[in-house]
């Protein structure tokens, strides 16, 4: 068995003098010659941009190193997609394709094909994005013994939002901060996507949950009670802390939407409950802080009337800062989280499209 090695290797290998010291002959760059061509995974992109609601390809091609088939036909290709998670320690399964099977998983059931438009690609079609969808895609191609990986990101356009419950400032564990984040329209935050919002002005000073299990905030102006204001602006970062034990507010990103987000028109202000009322009796729910914030920051909505939000909280977008109506900075107001039974407002409503 060991002649039979030896021979081998004899006949895959051989030696040259090295480049830079060629009269040292016992110095010798070693070439390993490997069985058939190699096995290369690529993306075109490695960063894809879409919305939700929207379809996007997720680039993928295989090919082999020395040849420009797709394989060498002596073997199945096998195809599989996973969603890499924040901290990378585990993935979750997408898309798997050999031959002529096709299984799909979780949320992605229905919603996601190969493109297949050539022998040698493997791109995944997404179909009707949710939030959830953003995130880092592994491409892996599987040929006998061989097989190679690629990372697509998929970014979603959309607006990062700080959000704190009616019991106040830091009242969130990490799980109910995912809950909060899902109740509102939205999902809680990426450091990717908080990054974005602070390049993009979010400037906010209470610590809040990101989806990594991280604790950080954005400031663009530094100030005293913000870290100090000889610090310089940046994404402050507190650490990872005890998602059950330990409390903050909470980053959620939310992006467009199917339907119509509008003031209600009424003849007179209202409670609570009967803005919830107005709403259904106009065909529409109490709109949500996910969708103000969205209709504010895409579609560039602006009225100056406060209004109930499903959560309780009033608030009113401002995208043409004037006097009274938030006269430094285009934003979305918080008036509060009023007396249900006693405060009257207007309301916000949202109808969804069919």
């Amino acid at each position: 068995m060991k002649s039979l090695l030896f021979l081998v290797l004899i006949a895959v290998c051989w030696a040259e003098p090295h480049p830079d010291n060629s009269s040292l002959e016992h110095e010798r760059i070693v070439h390993i010659q490997e069985n058939g061509p190699r096995l290369l995974v690529v993306a075109e992109q490695a960063k894809i941009f879409s919305h939700r609601g929207g379809n996007v390809t997720l680039p993928c091609k295989f090919y082999h190193e020395h040849t420009s088939t797709a394989g060498s036909g002596t073997h199945k290709i096998r195809v599989k997609w996973t969603k890499l998670t924040s901290d990378y320690l585990k993935e979750v399964d997408v898309f798997v394709a050999m031959g002529h099977h096709r299984k799909s998983y979780g949320n992605y059931q229905g919603r996601v094909f190969l493109r297949g438009s050539s022998e040698n690609d493997a791109s995944l079609i997404i179909t009707n994005i949710i939030l959830e969808d953003y995130g880092r895609y592994k491409c892996e191609v599987i040929e006998g013994l061989e097989d190679d990986t690629t990372v697509v990101a998929l970014n979603l356009e959309g607006v990062v939002f700080p959000y704190s419950p009616r019991l106040g400032r830091y009242n969130l564990n990490f799980h109910e901060a995912q809950q909060a984040c899902l109740d509102q329209d939205s999902v809680i935050a990426s450091f990717d996507q908080l990054y974005d919002a602070w390049r993009s002005g979010l400037d906010w000073c209470n610590a809040g949950w990101l989806s990594d299990g991280s604790v950080q905030y954005p400031i663009t102006k530094p100030r005293e009670p913000c870290g100090g204001k000889n610090t310089v602006p940046g994404v402050r970062n507190y650490g990872f802390w005890d998602k059950d034990r330990s409390r903050y507010d909470v980053f959620c990103f939310t992006s467009n939407f199917n339907g119509r987000f509008y003031y209600l028109i009424h003849p007179t202000k209202l409670t609570y409950d009967e803005a919830v009322q107005a709403c259904l009796k106009d065909g529409a729910q109490i709109a949500k802080v996910g969708q103000i914030f969205a209709a504010w920051k895409l579609l560039g909505y602006d009225r100056c009337d406060a209004g109930w939000l499903a959560d309780g909280s009033v608030r009113y977008p401002i995208s043409r800062p004037r006097k009274r109506c938030s006269p430094n900075e285009a934003a979305v107001r918080f008036v509060g989280f009023p007396d249900k039974k006693h405060k009257l407002y207007g309301v916000y409503c949202f109808r969804a499209y069919n």
